[in-house]
């Protein structure tokens, strides 16, 4: 365990100029007195690690020491060939890069790890899109991770979702980051002030086009670290109608974290669809079973706010929904384990339900 910590030690200092403690601790996930430990321990087997002090100090490698730790166990050499996800690869243009890759890796493993391709491949296959739906990667795709990958702003036309004001947009955008979700790509990206301000304020958080489309027009982010104020959104890329590279680049802010950013755009938009309530009473297995029958982000909220059990072990929770006509769907697969209080329209059509099932099965 501690040799793999120290391996990993050399290889993050010999990747940057120089790190301090508190980094080198968050990247080992140890406290930075494990760290200062570590990085004696490699001193003392000949490891130049040099420790600045101060303010600015940290620890960095001397006169270019490059580790000759290049050698992989077979474990890592075929989580190596699992990390790439060949469809994501194609629909972004960069298919030929990524098999290129992949075959400099193999031509420089050892050959008893010839073999890594082969048996990762044929044990685990990552298929993104959802079910019953085929997917479509939109043609732009590829210039918009073009100028991804280099920071470049991008001039695009995108196409609204329904019931907002405006059929088309016009933006200017600095291009953050790629999500592919459920076969669905979208774009985060922050809006520059000077190109569609006077557009930017009347962007809603979502549209009601399905809960597939996190913010299926422009869902505005809370933004990300100081750039709380910089208009950060999402967008589908199949909704863009032009996405043209510019010359001019964009300056990254780098508290921008892109996995944090998404998942707060994805809970925010599930809650944004909850427009209704219902006040429910629950056994224990339907407490157990209230997830997996609705929306996992309603479930967890109605659940925090639980009261006590009753005598019979029941709860009552107050769950958010979409609508009373998705909320009858939905519970009815929990039966005779949820109990609507209200509202009085939707348990009378339970109930209507119940009176159905029961006169079908007493025949």
């Amino acid at each position: 365990m501690r040799a793999a910590r120290l391996i990993k030690m050399v290889l993050l200092l010999q990747s940057r100029p120089a790190m301090t403690a508190g980094e080198l601790a968050r990247e080992l996930e140890v406290s930075e007195r494990t760290v200062t430990r570590d990085a004696q321990a490699l001193s003392e087997a000949g490891v130049p690690v040099y420790a600045e002090r101060g303010r600015a100090g940290g620890y960095r490698l001397v006169g270019g020491y490059r580790t000759r730790l290049t050698g992989l166990a077979r474990g890592e050499a075929e989580a190596l060939f699992l990390s790439g996800v060949p469809g994501a690869l194609r629909e972004m243009g960069l298919e030929d890069v990524g098999s290129a890759a992949r075959l400099k890796v193999s031509a420089a493993l050892l050959p008893s790890l010839r073999d890594a391709p082969h048996t990762a491949a044929q044990r685990f296959h990552l298929d993104a899109p959802a079910w019953f739906r085929e997917p479509a990667a939109s043609p732009l795709l590829p210039a918009i991770a073009d100028a991804v990958w280099d920071d470049r702003r991008i001039a695009t036309r995108y196409r609204r979702g329904k019931g907002e004001p405006q059929a088309e947009a016009i933006r200017e955008l600095e291009p953050y980051g790629l999500v592919l979700k459920a076969g669905v790509w979208y774009l985060c990206a922050r809006v520059v002030a000077d190109a569609g301000a006077a557009e930017a304020g009347g962007a809603g958080a979502a549209d009601a086009g399905g809960a597939e489309a996190v913010g299926g027009a422009e869902a505005a982010g809370a933004g990300a670290g100081a750039a709380g104020a910089s208009l950060f959104r999402t967008y589908r890329v199949d909704r863009f109608v032009e996405a043209e590279g510019l010359k001019d680049r964009f300056s990254r802010d780098e508290a921008f974290d892109l996995p944090a950013f998404w998942a707060e755009q994805a809970e925010g938009f599930a809650r944004s669809l909850l427009r209704d309530e219902v006040v429910l009473r629950l056994s224990a297995a339907g407490v157990r079973r209230l997830p997996h029958a609705v929306d996992p982000v309603a479930a967890r909220d109605a659940l925090a706010t639980a009261g006590e059990p009753d005598g019979r072990g029941w709860v009552t929770v107050t769950l958010g929904v979409e609508s009373q006509d998705v909320a009858h769907t939905q519970l009815t697969a929990l039966g005779p384990e949820a109990e609507v209080v209200s509202p009085g329209s939707l348990r009378r059509r339970l109930a209507e339900d119940a009176a159905r099932l029961a006169e079908l099965y007493r025949r």
